[in-house]
């Protein structure tokens, strides 16, 4: 087995870490955090795993939740995601 250079393995974790703080935001299980995103309980389970990266579908299709999230009546729902959001996603384009 081939050893996955460093920031691939820190960009893993951070994929999982993601997706799981998600579905915990969303009080989805896998199953249904799978059938939201259209994917495969599978692909969720990768993800979480770190043994799999999003792919840029996946990104967009995550990306077009969190909007509707933005969107959510329920105010703690709209907050927490766009906190995700921040602590994943905006200071990355910040730091490029």
């Amino acid at each position: 087995m081939r050893s996955q250079p460093k920031s691939h393995r820190l960009q893993q974790l951070a994929i999982a870490q993601f997706v799981r703080e998600l579905r915990a935001i969303m009080q989805l299980s896998q199953e249904k955090f799978a059938d939201e995103l259209g994917m495969t309980f599978a692909t969720i389970n990768r993800w979480e795993n770190g043994r799999a990266t999003l792919s840029p579908l996946a990104l967009k299709q995550i990306d077009t939740l969190l909007n509707q999230l933005a969107q959510a009546p329920n105010v703690t729902l709209r907050e927490r995601s766009q906190a995700l959001r921040g602590k994943y996603f905006l200071a990355k384009e910040a730091n490029a």
